[in-house]
């Protein structure tokens, strides 16, 4: 046997492995930038569509809140608010200092609620009594699942009392609900 003529053979063989080898791994670090590219840009449009669906559910909601305003008695919405806020007298009757167009105050609002509305553009008592409770629900469910578990079916009345000064209404209606539901 002519040792040269196996080694020949051998030498190709390993020169091929590495060569392969040193390919692949070129190959998958591109693979791996290119997927980190694509997972950045699925990251995006899953956020974009999160807005888009939370704008959709909001203008759902107006479109709502306009076909049930229509049918909603005028005097339910517009009675006579009072012209000027009484900070002093809220705070003898509720026992606590208030502050204007302070959604909190509704039994049911906390401060995450309160800034999710503002947010939708729902910014005063006023606002608030003149939408209607699929409106409020359909920024709840947008907000996600931890708001989308909360009835609002009670805080448009809660809010036209404190609209209107009523402040002993609702304190009375407050004590007789449990979380803002009836």
């Amino acid at each position: 046997m002519n040792l040269p003529c196996i080694l020949i053979p051998i030498l190709v063989g390993i020169i091929c492995g590495i060569l392969g080898y040193l390919l692949g791994k070129l190959n998958s670090k591109e693979d791996d930038s290119l997927a980190a590219s694509l997972q950045a840009d699925l990251d995006a449009c899953k956020a974009n569509t999160k807005n888009l669906n939370t704008k959709i559910a909001s203008l759902e909601a107006d479109l709502a809140a306009a076909k049930a305003s229509a049918s909603v008695p005028k005097s339910f919405v517009s009675e006579a608010p009072s012209a000027l806020f009484d900070s002093a007298l809220a705070a003898d009757i509720l026992g606590k200092k208030i502050k204007q167009d302070d959604l909190k105050i509704v039994e049911g609002i906390g401060p995450k609620i309160e800034a999710l509305f503002n947010d939708a553009g729902i910014k005063t008592w006023k606002d608030l009594s003149e939408s209607s409770t699929e409106k409020l629900q359909s920024i709840l469910d947008a907000g996600g699942e931890n708001y989308a578990i909360h009835n609002p079916s009670t805080w448009a009345k809660q809010a036209l009392f404190a609209y209107q000064g009523k402040w002993q209404e609702l304190k009375e209606w407050q004590e007789n609900l449990l979380g803002g539901k009836e």
